[in-house]
C-alpha cells in the first residue's frame, strides 16, 4: 500500500507569529470575558475544556498582559460565556488603558471573582497549574461553580465578531 500526501505545501514567506496569527483568523471560536478578584478581566478567546474528571478548563493570556498579575495572584477565576448580542462587552474589556468594569452589570461571586450578567453561561475555578509557556501564561482551574442561561452565542472569526446557526439536520 502506497500513502499519498495530497495536503497542500506551506511556503514560509513570513516569520512564524505571522504564520501562526494568519492561519488562526481563520479559526472561529467563542467568545468569552475571565474575571478575576480585584476586580480584573480581559476577552479571551483561548478558552477551553481539558478534563471532565476532575472537571478541568485552561486558558492563555498573555505574560505582560495588565490582568496578568491579578490572575497570578488570584485563588478563583470566573469565565464568562458571551451571548450574540454582547460584541460591545467582549470589545471593552479587550481594549487597555480602561476601567473594563465601567458601566459592566456586574456582582461579586460566590468564590471572589466578579460574575458578570446577562451571559449566555459562566463557570469558576480554583487554580491549579499556572505555566508560562512562550510570551504567555497557560492557566488550568477546577471547576467549582457554573450556570447557563439561554441564547445564540458570540463568535469570533476572522477579526470580527458574529454569531452562529445550527446548521439543520435532514
Amino acid at each position: 500500500m502506497t500513502a499519498v500526501d495530497d495536503r497542500p505545501t506551506v511556503t514560509r514567506t513570513a516569520p512564524p507569529a505571522d504564520l501562526l496569527r494568519r492561519t488562526l483568523r481563520r479559526h472561529a471560536t467563542g467568545v468569552t470575558v475571565i474575571t478575576v478578584p480585584g476586580p480584573a478581566g480581559f476577552t479571551a478567546t483561548s478558552f477551553t475544556s481539558v478534563s471532565l474528571e476532575p472537571a478541568l478548563v485552561s486558558f492563555c493570556l498573555s505574560s505582560t498582559a495588565s490582568a496578568a498579575p491579578a490572575v497570578r495572584a488570584a485563588e478563583a477565576f470566573t469565565v464568562h460565556l458571551l451571548h450574540r448580542d454582547q460584541e460591545e462587552l467582549a470589545r471593552r474589556f479587550a481594549r487597555s488603558g480602561i476601567d473594563r468594569f465601567a458601566g459592566a452589570s456586574w456582582r461579586p461571586g460566590e468564590h471572589g471573582a466578579p460574575l458578570l450578567d446577562g451571559v449566555a453561561a459562566w463557570l469558576t475555578a480554583r487554580p491549579v497549574l499556572f505555566q508560562p509557556i512562550g510570551d504567555h501564561l497557560l492557566v488550568v482551574g477546577e471547576v467549582v461553580a457554573a450556570g447557563a442561561d439561554d441564547g445564540a452565542p458570540l463568535v469570533y472569526h476572522d477579526g470580527g465578531f458574529g454569531g452562529f446557526s445550527p446548521a439543520r439536520a435532514d
